[in-house]
């Protein structure tokens, strides 16, 4: 009888053996350090000559060099795959580089503590991380000590106001797992609301705007405009209408920088930002 339980359970166990193999891998990565003084002087990011792969055969990024400046919005865009993501999540230390340098403020981000290093960043990334409570806690996490005016003063700006006042019990109500009861949109929109409530000096939107339609894009876009003057901005997007106020635009393509500048300089050279602006105006994107 035990024998035959082994063999009833034996896909279970298998499944079980590979799952404990990556748990392994995990606890064996070793943990960041730095130094938990995290002063810097402005907070320009520069990337200088940086290269990154997720595993060994897989090199991403390729002697890529750009500069966020403090008060101007930085836009990366091009094909899907050519390292915009993984850019924006390296500039907040989420993985370590293997060649290269990244600064913030002038300061090497791989000296500073990840923990202190990502209270100067607000992120609002296209896969949103909701918990199973209530509206008003989920937005609180980008300020714990929040008062309840500050919160609904950003979800209006965020316009999540419209979809909150139709809940059964407005900012208290609970959304579930993920906010599994909103829709994609509603939840992009709680997770923007809660990157302006923490208000930091550096922001990351990685197609934070990619499940709205153009009526609210247009508006929460007029939202954060007011709450990124005098901030480092790096907006990631595939719709050219998103970063058309975008101050410099870096073109990520095979994970190498094909063109960086102003984006009339860029539509001058009638280069590839240049083409993928014209493509999707003939698509109607």
């Amino acid at each position: 009888n035990p024998i035959m339980d082994v063999f009833n359970h034996m896909a279970t166990l298998i499944l079980l053996d590979v799952r404990i193999d990556r748990i392994r891998e995990m606890n064996d990565m070793p943990a960041q350090q730095g130094d938990e003084d995290c002063t810097v002087e402005g907070y320009d990011i520069c990337f200088d000559k940086v290269d990154f792969a997720y595993e060994t055969s897989k090199q991403v990024l390729r002697n890529v060099s750009f500069t966020a400046k403090q008060g101007k919005v930085t836009a990366l865009v091009g094909p899907s795959g050519g390292g915009k993501s993984t850019s924006a999540k390296l500039a907040a230390r989420f993985w370590d580089i293997h060649g290269g340098k990244i600064t913030l403020g002038g300061r090497d981000i791989s000296k500073i503590d990840p923990e202190m290093l990502l209270k100067n960043y607000a992120v609002v990334f296209q896969d949103v991380l909701l918990f199973n409570a209530s509206v008003m806690d989920n937005i609180k996490i980008g300020k714990k000590d929040a008062t309840e005016e500050e919160v609904k003063a950003v979800a209006r700006l965020a316009r999540c106001d419209e979809f909150i006042a139709r809940l059964p019990n407005g900012y208290d109500t609970l959304i579930g797992e993920n906010g599994e009861s909103l829709s994609g949109g509603e939840r992009q929109r709680i997770s923007i609301a809660r990157a302006l409530l923490k208000d930091a000096p550096v922001i990351l939107l990685d197609e934070a705007t990619a499940s709205l339609d153009v009526e609210n894009e247009t508006l929460i876009q007029a939202g954060i405009s007011e709450l990124i003057k005098n901030k480092t901005v790096v907006i990631i997007a595939h719709r050219m209408r998103t970063v058309a106020n975008a101050h410099h635009i870096v073109v990520l393509k095979d994970g190498t920088v094909a063109e960086q500048g102003a984006p009339d300089e860029l539509l001058a050279r009638n280069s590839e930002f240049a083409r993928m602006v014209a493509r999707q105006k003939e698509t109607g994107i």
